[in-house]
């Protein structure tokens, strides 16, 4: 089966998690039967349409790293083209000149409501003599729409869903300025781009009837459709800001690993059996669309820390230590320097074993790329007593003696001073946690010694025992 699909976003906002999921479904069916994923930048409405939103979209296809095939289309360019077949079906008669005033078409509509009917067009100028055509009206060109029978889809998601005929109307295919309607833009260029399955949200379903009703009119094949279910909150109402309805920047900026949320984003949806952690080469082994639900799922904010935490636990140290920079240095309010950005790589195993988010990660390595003397928080302030710094002042001595500065000596080292001082390993650990990492809680503190090394561990030692 030859596969091609295309994601094609109208550039009025950001990348919702809405379209970012689309995005990935299509990605992923293009990649499992080895077809193609195409970008297509539905930029017809001009007033709306803005460049910093084109960016953005296509910015967080990038971060996603769901890479397309080929170049951007953008749709406002093959105006022409869409004009071009308008004006086909009106020479064949499938099409013809609506001259309805928009008064006339308010006072339809008004009548229509009047009358508890459902508002559609009429039909008055379907098969009306254009001798009647009334001076200085700019007609739009609507298409002849079937007034009996039924319009059908077999949709891959819902499965066979009918419409009698009589409850669409003929919709515009061009206006009167000449300028092409976004539903007939999207037939013409799903045609001339060869697409073979649209794959797109739930709240697109009402417009597939009148797209096939054009694509019939054409004398074209329409794809295959599949109509994936909508975003909820966890409390089942339409996903809104508070849910996470945010543009796929704001996650990247809370620091969320992209590969999660493409596994998060599948799982939205989409399953196999009870797997919940799916990797990118999985998801391409495994999607198709017979594991799409119809029910909507719901946005859960835990579910994606979990999963997170799960890829921050699996990435390389070095790539974290990399992600992590940026939320390090905007914590900072400067750049960190070379060696202590080399510290937090070291200490990376310690660091991200809890770490939910990037954010956390960061916040968790600033004391590897504090100044010194550190600060220490309320907590660490209260175990650095008198009595606690004479400790440490005694430790430092002892630790400045050992030859070998790693984990295994560090820990019999401390451990051997708290006995041959009659103390608890806490009476000497935490005043050291204090004192090294400003804190009460790091990882485990012989790792945090071996990882800032001996110069600058003693060196913090001493800042605090005074």
């Amino acid at each position: 089966m030859s596969v091609t699909v295309r994601f094609a976003p109208s550039p009025t906002g950001f990348l919702h998690i809405g379209g970012a999921r689309t995005a990935l479904f299509n990605w992923l069916f293009a990649r499992h039967h080895g077809g193609k994923f195409l970008l297509r930048i539905e930029d017809t409405d001009r007033q709306r349409s803005t460049q910093p939103a084109i960016d953005a979209i296509v910015e967080g296809l990038k971060w996603l790293e769901l890479h397309w095939d080929g170049d951007v289309v953008f749709q406002f360019p093959r105006a022409g083209r869409h004009a071009e077949v308008a004006r086909k079906l009106l020479a064949e008669g499938k099409a013809y000149y609506c001259y309805a005033t928009p008064a006339e078409l308010e006072a339809m509509r008004a009548e229509q409501k009047a009358k508890g009917q459902s508002t559609r067009y009429d039909g008055r100028w379907r098969d009306r003599d254009r001798k009647e055509t009334p001076p200085g009206v700019k007609p739009v060109i609507r298409l002849k729409a079937p007034l009996t029978g039924e319009t059908a889809v077999n949709d891959r998601v819902l499965g066979e869903i009918k419409v009698a005929n009589a409850q669409l109307d003929d919709m515009v295919l061009l206006r009167g300025d000449g300028t092409p309607t976004y539903m007939h833009s999207v037939v013409v260029d799903d045609i001339d781009m060869g697409i073979t399955h649209v794959i797109r949200g739930a709240d697109h379903l009402t417009n597939t009837f009148r797209q096939v009703q054009l694509y019939n009119a054409i004398g074209a094949k329409a794809p295959e459709f599949a109509h994936i279910p909508l975003i909820h909150g966890p409390d089942g109402a339409k996903l809104s800001k508070r849910h996470g309805a945010l543009g796929i920047e704001a996650y990247r900026d809370m620091g969320y690993l992209p590969e999660a949320m493409r596994n998060y984003l599948l799982r939205l949806g989409w399953a196999h059996g009870d797997d919940e952690i799916i990797s990118t080469e999985q998801a391409i082994r495994w999607f198709d669309l017979d594991g799409v639900g119809q029910s909507p799922a719901r946005f859960d904010f835990a579910k994606l820390d979990s999963l997170n935490g799960h890829y921050i636990r699996e990435a390389p140290d070095a790539r974290l230590a990399a992600l992590a920079r940026p939320f390090l240095e905007k914590a900072l309010g400067r750049p960190a320097d070379q060696h202590a950005l080399a510290r937090v790589q070291r200490g990376m195993k310690g660091l991200k074993q809890r770490a939910k988010t990037l954010v956390e990660l960061a916040e968790a390595a600033r004391f590897y790329v504090a100044e010194r003397p550190l600060k220490p928080d309320d907590k660490a302030a209260k175990l650095l007593t008198p009595e606690a710094k004479a400790v440490l002042k005694e430790l430092a001595q002892h630790l400045a003696q050992l030859k070998h500065w790693d984990e295994q000596e560090l820990e019999q080292a401390v451990r051997g001073f708290a006995e041959a001082k009659g103390l608890g390993l806490g009476k000497a650990a935490q005043p050291l946690r204090a004192a090294l990492t400003g804190a009460t809680a790091s990882p485990s503190l012989f790792e945090v010694m071996a990882v800032l090394g001996r110069d600058e561990a003693l060196a913090r030692i001493q800042d605090q025992a005074g």
